[in-house]
């Protein structure tokens, strides 16, 4: 599979072209190309804001115009949030990646290119492209910064590509305590409410009882925990005996 390439259009700023840089590998992108740099090339603004991504950078080609930059692509989509005239399908960001992925693994070339801070791209270069790609933001303040725009066509990317759980529980080197834990921390608590007389009217013991018990094995205590449980129980016991210590 080849990944896209990131194509910037007449780029102003050298410090964005860095933190496009970086964005792009954020997400595992590294394909870049710089059409007609206003402050020239190399660029050590650029290189600063890399923030070590200077590879993507090292590796950037550099193109007097979009026809040589675009030479190579089987399929080239704009990112403009401007209506302009054109007649052109408009995808989300969501969708142009998956059509991304599905020509990159038939080995097809795919291009994006992304216009300079001050207006974006011109239609000169969207006549050049196959399709367009509009991120869905503020219809009254639509205006992305050119780094921006890049992270979240390099995001979309990277999201289709590797496969990531939704939800990963970071244990910090603690073990879950297991069942027995759980029920002997359950009968520890248990026996002390019961000596204080929280259990009442005894014959709402029982539903209370189960109660508790649930809560305890819903909560998915590590071992470390069930611990300080054990331990902040026997204190207020301790203190409770002992008044004056």
């Amino acid at each position: 599979m080849i990944p896209p390439v990131f194509v910037l259009v007449r780029p102003q700023m050298g410090e964005n072209i860095g933190a496009a840089a970086r964005a792009m590998l954020n997400f595992g992108l590294e394909r870049m190309r710089v059409v007609g740099p206003r402050d020239g090339w190399p660029n050590e603004r650029a290189v600063a804001l890399a923030s070590g991504a200077g590879r993507v950078l090292d590796q950037a080609g550099v193109f007097a115009d979009l026809d040589g930059a675009l030479k190579d692509c089987d399929f080239v989509m704009a990112t403009t949030a401007r209506g302009r005239e054109l007649t052109k399908p408009v995808y989300t960001p969501e969708r142009a990646m998956e059509l991304a992925r599905e020509m990159a693994a038939q080995g097809k070339r795919v291009g994006f290119l992304f216009g300079p801070e001050r207006a974006g791209l011109e239609n000169e270069d969207i006549v050049r492209a196959n399709a367009i790609v509009t991120v869905p933001v503020n219809p009254e303040f639509f205006s992305l910064n050119l780094a921006q725009c890049v992270l979240l066509l390099a995001y979309e990317w990277r999201r289709q590509t590797v496969q990531v759980a939704p939800v990963v529980m970071e244990m910090a080197g603690a073990d879950l305590a297991d069942a027995g834990e759980i029920a002997a921390l359950a009968a520890h608590y248990e026996e002390d409410l019961e000596a204080a007389g929280f259990f009442f009217p005894a014959h709402k013991a029982p539903k209370m009882k189960t109660s508790l018990r649930n809560m305890w094995s819903r909560l998915g205590l590590t071992r470390a925990e069930v611990q300080t449980f054990h331990g902040m129980l026997r204190q207020i016991a301790y203190r409770i005996k002992n008044p004056g210590k």
